[in-house]
């Protein structure tokens, strides 16, 4: 994945849940987690409940808490940086980054 896209899940919990399960030979192939399943010739998306287990059981994700925390700090260096020189100016634009923050932790699918 590029440095700019937010991952949800940590290799780890994908494969942790694959090997409990006897998925074998997982990607990620444009964001979507595709395994194959015991028995098979074909590899298959793995479910959305799953990923939705796992992430709930997880929390966030390494990408998830940094980027979290540089919108964070983005908006009090903003309200700072506002205030220091009367301009609305720097507070929008870190709220700006915080929102593109945010939208981008959204899973498409999930």
């Amino acid at each position: 994945m590029d440095r700019f896209t937010i991952n949800p899940y940590r290799e780890e919990w994908i494969a942790d849940w694959c090997e409990a399960h006897g998925w074998t030979d997982w990607f990620c192939e444009q964001r979507s987690y595709w395994a194959f399943p015991p028995h098979s010739v074909m590899a298959v998306p793995i479910p959305t409940k799953v990923l939705r287990t796992i992430k709930i059981k997880h929390g966030m994700s390494a990408d998830e808490q940094r980027w979290a925390f540089m919108a964070w700090v983005g908006v009090i260096l903003g309200v700072i940086l506002s205030y220091e020189i009367a301009s609305p100016l720097p507070m929008l634009l870190a709220l700006g980054f915080g929102a593109i923050v945010a939208a981008r932790m959204e899973e498409d699918e999930v």
